[in-house]
């Protein structure tokens, strides 16, 4: 049997992405974001709420990194969800994460994420109190100890985790369990 529950952002995993952005001073700010994913293979969108820190550098500056978030950084990582850079102007110190700039755009990169994405924007648009930012991907640092050696990621030791939005829990990825575009093949005739 199955219920009706009404209309719920139950797409999973959800990834857990720490947003790196810098204000007009050249402050960074770190944010989590709830809702964000891939477009395509080298773009990816946020949507964050009109009225963060990170709404209005993004804005400022068309340039972000997106970091995955890991099990080793989830207090940090959801302390700097809960916690806004308009509030505290120490959030970033507070949270024990450290940031360095990137070498490619102006944004911070967060040195514990494992996975940071560069991104300039393409496309912002407002929906009710929320930003919808489209940006393109420009680069990727990834950490040594998931980098394999043929230039592949071993996902499977990273420690990502994923957010669960019905329950408000953190769940950790990274057991495989099958092959994209060969598992499938078995029914083929």
């Amino acid at each position: 049997m199955k219920n009706y529950i009404g209309a719920k952002p139950f797409i999973f995993p959800q990834p857990v992405l720490l947003i790196g952005s810098y204000d007009a001073e050249g402050k960074p700010n770190l944010m989590n974001v709830a809702y964000g994913g891939i477009v395509n293979s080298n773009r990816l969108q946020i949507n964050i709420g009109v009225r963060h820190k990170s709404s209005d550098n993004i804005k400022l500056t068309k340039e972000f990194t997106v970091g995955v978030a890991t099990e080793d950084i989830l207090v940090a990582a959801d302390y700097v969800g809960i916690v806004s850079g308009n509030d505290e102007p120490d959030k970033v110190e507070k949270s024990g994460l450290h940031v360095i700039k990137s070498e490619h755009i102006n944004a911070p990169i967060i040195e514990e994420c494992m996975i940071t994405m560069e991104c300039v924007v393409e496309e912002i648009n407002q929906y009710d109190q929320t930003l919808r930012i489209v940006a393109e991907i420009k680069d990727v640092l990834v950490d040594d100890a998931i980098a394999l050696l043929d230039g592949h990621l071993d996902i499977g030791r990273a420690g990502i985790i994923s957010y669960d939005p019905d329950q408000h829990l953190y769940y950790k990825l990274g057991r495989e369990v099958g092959r994209a575009f060969e598992d499938g093949k078995q029914l083929i005739g």
